[in-house]
């Protein structure tokens, strides 16, 4: 449902619609000489001109003028400007007019509708930030509204807003700047200094609002930031400490005396400096709201652990609390805080000890603050001055030292003769065990790919490579299905809700391969003995998930994951490959409009929540991406993220972690790029170490489409870094190369008891058994078979 749709059926007329009729001719036009442009280089080679719908994809054209005529036939005292973007997967965004800018033509054309209506709203359906000083200059503009990208009914959820019959209550996820030039980094991000193979993380932590804060940035925007149609009070009642726990009581009232509506609520805290730079503020909890009419009020109770406020120390490879007084602070958006508390530490306090991980590769500048002068308001010495302190017991803390597994895994065996099948596994007559130490190394290998087999066609690069389900992203192996009942998973892409064909006939289902018995549906396709029919899967748009992060609320994002679950069960499919969480480290990532936000705590709270609702399903799950880093698309599969150890830990993984501590997704997904000189889907130390190991994952971790090669952005181009390696994947811990290819498998097969020097990457049998038996947990404790209730049983 468009916004045009929404307004509609709203009750609203429509006068422009000669104007938007010649604007969408334009488009149209533009369109197919794109179209062209791109089958012409297919004719000579179809991976080329496929390739260019990534690298050079479609951009909308300016639009054209808005003449008096428009003017005077549009018979209103009202214009709604919608000014839309788009961005994805494959380039990043630019700093230029028609993307991160506006077109002269947009301004123009917005001067001319403030100086001609009485009531003017600009709409910004858009996925990422752009430039809104022109917006926020221009006289007449009475409203602006971040309508983001909502879904399939965002127009209907538009209207509701315009009307009042909803009041906002959205706050911003990420900080939108002055301008672009105010982000950290901003002239070396991508390529913007010519250089797309490495990547320098030089701005260390201070990324979003902890970079504007302590430097003392004032951004158009603040992080948190958020309107509505009434007025709140938030007081803060109490804090205090229990034990290893703080809580934050506040009481919020709706002050306004006719609109109803919902606050967000965020507290801060700020930690002392010592040996260990630290930002002006970090996010702890955030709560929202319920819906207040006038005058009522509601008290929230926001709590954190104590050691959520500790900072990585690379030189002890620990995380540690250093003593001084963290003040808590509490507002309504980064630049709304005041401080409520001192919580002091008399000692240091370790509360992690970790092994040296994801050593950087090389020695690079980054950004201190040491000599910064950070963001302050009036009253702010005199609030740490008088706050209530109160002392945190470092006894209350306790030190997790995490455990590592050993190099090489123990081989599996059994004495049981006879074939184990997956029914036995199921009814706890054999081990899961068992059934692994009987596989030969090919059936490992094969089950360890994904099922194609003829190199990555265009279908498979857009994630259609599944012959179960049309338009799913690709399947595991099903050679065992005979012989052993092992059936396969069906991944079905995202990223907001399921990308399946929407509908296919009867000669497309001739090219599926049914698992499921004669008469049965097979991934939710029906018998083949059916005939003239054309067949509907029809799935639900999802808000974006930036979108879904500016709601800061956990139930609503558990609702929309739970939609998809729905889908998921009705149309056969098994795993969902999203939600992407990749940080907003700067507003021209062109995949930012898939991750929630510039900070950890709200993204790893946002997939939990989301894989909540999905994962409330039995048998189904979610997958975690881009694991990680993958905070660019220009060269995205050969590009070296060089990043500091605690900028790692502290905010590129912490959101992961979170996801993982908190709702067990059912899979991982890594990234393509590398991270300080090893592919990420060859990491040991990303995969085994640190998700497995110190997070306790217990899910299946799976490449992107295409990391061991044949998918090439710039066909015939040569990179600095190559791609990963098949075996190196079995070796990291990787289970599942997708979509497959032959040569993964051949890989796999030599490199499996392989002596160094002989093989690119050596692997053990133990290695091989390993992956093999996370896959089979997971596809036995999926809703390909019917008892998928059993998930924790399966030994």
């Amino acid at each position: 449902m468009n916004v045009e749709q929404g307004l509609e059926d709203a009750g609203y007329q429509i006068t422009t619609k000669g104007w938007l009729a010649a604007y969408a001719q334009r488009v149209d036009a533009a369109r197919e000489r794109y179209d062209q442009a791109v089958q012409e280089l297919s004719k000579t080679d179809p991976m080329a001109g496929f390739m260019m719908e990534f690298t050079n994809p479609f951009k909308e054209p300016a639009i054209q003028e808005v003449t008096d005529e428009d003017i005077r036939t549009s018979d209103t005292d009202t214009a709604v400007y919608v000014l839309a973007r788009n961005s994805g997967e494959g380039k990043d965004r630019t700093p230029a007019e028609g993307d991160y800018e506006l077109f002269e033509s947009e301004k123009a054309a917005i001067r001319t509708i403030c100086s001609n209506y009485q009531k003017v709203v600009v709409v910004l359906n858009v996925g990422g930030v752009i430039d809104t000083r022109f917006l926020r200059e221009t006289e007449g503009i009475g409203a602006l509204l971040l309508m983001s990208q909502a879904g399939n009914i965002g127009g209907y959820a538009l209207a509701d807003v315009l009307t009042g019959k909803v009041t906002p209550s959205g706050h911003l996820a990420t900080t939108w700047a002055e301008k672009y030039s105010d982000y950290p980094g901003a002239e070396s991000y991508g390529a913007q200094n010519g250089n797309v193979d490495d990547e320098y993380y030089s701005e260390g932590i201070y990324v979003g609002y902890r970079y504007f804060d302590t430097f003392g940035v004032a951004p158009a925007y603040p992080f948190g930031y958020g309107l509505s149609y009434t007025t709140f009070s938030v007081e803060t009642e109490r804090v205090s400490v229990n034990g290893n726990l703080a809580e934050v009581l506040v009481k919020v009232r709706n002050t306004g005396d006719v609109y109803a509506g919902r606050e967000v609520v965020q507290v801060y805290y700020s930690a002392p400096e010592g040996r260990l730079e630290k930002p002006y503020q970090e996010l702890a909890a955030y709560g929202k709201s319920r819906l207040l009419q006038p005058g009522e009020a509601e008290e929230l109770s926001l709590s954190f652990r104590v050691e959520s406020m500790a900072s990585y120390d690379e030189a002890s490879s620990s995380y540690i609390l250093e003593p001084g007084t963290y003040y808590v602070r509490v507002g309504t958006h980064s630049r709304d805080t005041k401080i409520a508390a001192g919580l002091t530490l008399a000692d240091e306090v370790v509360t992690e000890k970790l092994a040296e991980m994801l050593k950087p590769d090389e020695e690079f500048r980054q950004l201190s603050s040491r000599d910064a002068v950070p963001y302050t308001y009036a009253g702010e010495a005199e609030e740490m001055e008088h706050c209530e302190k109160q002392a945190i017991s470092s006894t209350a803390i306790e030190t997790y030292e995490a455990v590592y597994r050993t190099e090489n895994p123990e081989l599996l065996k059994t004495e049981k003769e006879h074939k184990i099948t997956a029914a036995e596994v199921l009814s706890g007559s054999a081990s899961l065990d068992e059934l692994v130490s009987q596989l030969t190394v090919p059936e490992m290998a094969e089950l360890c790919v994904g099922t194609a087999r003829n190199g990555l066609g265009s279908s498979s690069v857009v994630g259609a490579a599944s012959t179960f389900c049309p338009g799913a992203a690709g399947d595991t192996s099903c050679i065992m299905i005979e012989d052993r009942d092992i059936r396969n998973l069906v991944l079905a892409d995202g990223p907001a809700g399921l990308r399946l064909e929407k509908s296919f006939t009867e000669a497309d289902i001739q090219k599926l391969t049914a698992q499921n018995a004669p008469g049965e549906d097979a991934a939710g396709v029906p018998d083949t003995n059916s005939s003239g029919q054309t067949y509907y899967q029809y799935c639900t748009a999802i808000p974006i998930a930036t979108l879904l992060a500016q709601t800061w609320d956990e139930k609503a994002i558990e609702d929309a994951g739970d939609i998809v679950g729905e889908e998921m069960n009705e149309l056969g499919v098994n795993v969902w490959l999203a939600p992407g969480m990749n940080i907003h480290r700067n507003p021209l990532c062109g995949r930012n409009f898939e991750y929630y936000s510039e900070d950890p705590l709200v993204s790893g709270k946002c997939a939990a929540a989301d894989t909540r609702g999905v994962q409330k399903h039995p048998g189904i799950g979610t997958t975690i991406k881009h694991f990680a880093f993958n905070n660019q698309e220009d060269n995205r599969m050969h590009t070296n993220a060089h990043v500091s150890v605690r900028a790692a830990r502290e905010i590129y993984l912490k959101g992961f972690e979170i996801a993982v501590r908190e709702s067990q997704p059912m899979s991982i997904m890594t990234s393509y790029n590398l991270v300080n000189g090893i592919h990420t889907a060859n990491s040991r130390d990303l995969l085994t170490s640190i998700a497995r190991d110190e997070w306790k994952f217990a899910g299946i971790i799976m490449t992107d489409w295409g990391t061991t090669g044949g998918i090439e952005m710039e066909p015939g181009k040569t990179f600095k870094y190559g791609t990963s390696n098949a075996a190196g994947c079995i070796r990291a811990g990787n289970d599942l190369t997708m979509p497959g290819k032959q040569e993964d498998v051949d890989e796999i097969i030599r490199s499996t008891g392989a002596k160094e020097g002989e093989v690119i990457c050596p692997i053990t049998l133990g290695d091989l058994q390993a992956c093999a038996k996370r896959i089979l947990k997971i596809v036995l404790q999926s809703s390909a078979y019917d008892n998928a209730s059993v998930y924790d049983e399966i030994k």
